[in-house]
């Protein structure tokens, strides 16, 4: 692979986010990933830049960077983020309430409205007071008998996406990536990181690549990976469970208590809604996370505490991811605090390597031009300007209108909604696809409104190795369907694109599918577990885990 100026382990959005950083200063990048991009925490996160209100008391500086970055993201990816409004409900009706429960209403006010000192910087609007009439008239199906509520403005993202088109943009910029390549080993001589010993998983290839400095991006796997050469990294991995459900239930995110007093939600995202989440020590594999069923229903009985017909919702998916957070003997886990450090290991041994620990998804550029800072700091080159909130990241450039697009071009407006979220001035160049191969304007998913067109596209220009990559680039068997409609018709476009034999395509389609069971597992129940029993029937004979 030649030599690097730094080598960057783990392709979350710290890694591609500290890639495109350093790769747009001028130096030689290598970044390798041992699966693909954001598959670990970055992807599995809420799926939210939002500033963090619950912070603001103990991690003031947390919520602050966190809004201010949401707007620089904003400002690179306006396709890729949308708004969602949360309602924090009132319990009971003033003539009810007690003295301290009037005081905990005036004390929300209060902390609502001091977040309020930030929405600027993330372009939200300000808090509203409701009258329980007008909560209602808002969202019906809350349960009888509240008082009122507060709101507050955030906004979602498709995480899977941003951790690509930071990644995308770094090559870009003449970073070196490679996914499914495993660090096997750091090598240190002399007190200082040389480089790192790798193998490519697919391939079976080994190999080593040389640069003064290593960045240790590779969250949870971190500890590990740094222990084998001496380098401690304190974490404290907390698991966090969202659960979605297969349309959205809601109008407006709701903030919700569970039966122990910890702060949840449920909240319209895309075409779903997500119920989340858990916060919870672990002390396991992190190659081994999977929700439990205990989990699962932890998350409907706090969402059902105030939106009771969750109770009825055909839950699609429990997924799970291991948040990298700082260490602390003592707090409960949600009392943790939620900042970022980089650590050197020139302490124990291992000068030039950096990892990062802790952090959250809205604050992951501004993470990242902190480490790119440090690295040029330990390249002894002096700091170059970072750029990373000015240039937009690839299809950021234009939001098309999608009514246009589908004028211009036979894709129903639906679709090419879908498109231009996803891709976002890049959607016309998948539409474009179509006219020459009308073939390409098949419709393989109607719940996520995939094209064949978008597929060849993901396939061709987005880095793919393997379909289930097809799951972070355009959501490929991860709506509702779980893969019947989709993974069949995608798995032979990738197959074609990639000029893989009808063995390499069967044997792609049969893990994407694991892949997709190891999160329908937990909820199999009612109308979910007919729909496995179609898809099982409907997309051939397959081995599940």
């Amino acid at each position: 692979m030649g030599e690097h100026d730094v080598i960057i382990v783990g392709g979350g959005v710290n890694g591609t986010g500290t890639a495109r950083d350093c790769a747009m200063r001028g130096l030689r990048v290598l970044l390798l990933e041992r699966s693909d991009f954001g598959v670990g925490a970055s992807g599995n996160s809420s799926g939210m830049i939002h500033g963090g209100i619950r912070y603001m008391l103990s991690d003031r500086k947390v919520t602050e960077l966190a809004c201010r970055d949401s707007g620089f993201i904003q400002r690179i990816a306006p396709h890729l983020l949308f708004r969602i409004p949360f309602l924090m409900p009132f319990g009971s009706r003033a003539e009810a309430a007690t003295l301290a429960e009037r005081a905990a209403w005036y004390a929300t006010e209060v902390y609502v409205g001091t977040y309020d000192q930030y929405q600027p910087l993330k372009r939200g609007r300000p808090s509203t007071r409701l009258t329980a009439e007008e909560l209602y008239r808002l969202e019906p199906g809350l349960r009888p008998g509240l008082h009122g509520a507060v709101t507050l403005d955030e906004w979602g993202i498709d995480a899977f996406r941003l951790c690509v088109l930071n990644a995308l943009s770094a090559r870009t910029h003449g970073a070196e990536l490679r996914t499914w390549t495993e660090v096997r080993q750091l090598l240190v001589e002399g007190g200082r990181v040389r480089g790192v010993r790798w193998r490519d998983a697919l391939t079976g290839e080994e190999g080593e690549a040389r640069a003064p400095v290593v960045f240790n991006a590779a969250g949870a796997w971190s500890p590990a990976l740094a222990r084998a050469s001496g380098v401690r990294v304190p974490m404290r991995p907390g698991k966090g469970v969202h659960l979605t459900l297969d349309r959205r239930w809601s109008s407006y995110g709701v903030i919700c208590t569970a039966v122990d007093g910890r702060q949840m939600f449920l909240m319209p995202h895309e075409n779903e809604s997500i119920v989340g989440t858990t916060d919870d020590d672990w002390y396991g594999d992190p190659d081994d996370l999977e929700a439990t069923q205990d989990e699962v229903e932890y998350l409907l009985e706090g969402a059902a505490s105030l939106v009771p017909g969750v109770r009825r919702a055909r839950i699609t998916r429990a997924w799970c991811g291991l948040r990298t957070t700082l260490y602390a003997y003592g707090p409960n886990e949600d009392a943790l605090s939620r900042e970022h450090q980089l650590l050197d290991g020139a302490a124990d041994g291992a000068a030039g390597l950096l990892s990062i620990v802790g952090g959250k998804l809205a604050s992951y550029r501004a993470q990242s031009e902190e480490a790119a800072d440090r690295i040029e700091a330990l390249l002894g080159r002096p700091v170059t300007p970072c750029r990373t909130h000015q240039e937009p990241l690839p299809g950021g450039d234009e939001v098309p209108d999608p009514a246009a697009l589908a004028r211009e071009f036979p894709v129903a407006a639906a679709v090419a909604a879908r498109l231009v979220y996803r891709h976002g001035g890049r959607a016309r160049e998948i539409c474009a696809m179509i006219r020459d191969d009308r073939r390409l304007g098949l419709v393989l998913c109607r719940d996520e409104a995939i094209l064949a067109a978008e597929v060849v596209y993901c396939a061709r220009h987005e880095q793919v190795r393997r379909l289930q990559d097809l799951r972070r680039r355009c959501r490929l068997s991860v709506g509702a369907c779980g893969g019947l409609d989709c993974a069949r018709v995608g798995a032979q476009l990738v197959g074609r694109e990639l000029s893989w034999p009808p063995e390499r395509v069967r044997a792609e389609l049969s893990d994407l599918l694991d892949q997709g069971w190891r999160e329908r597992r937990p909820v199999l129940d009612g109308a979910q577990l007919a729909a496995e029993e179609l898809l099982r029937g409907g997309c051939g004979p397959w081995e599940a885990p």
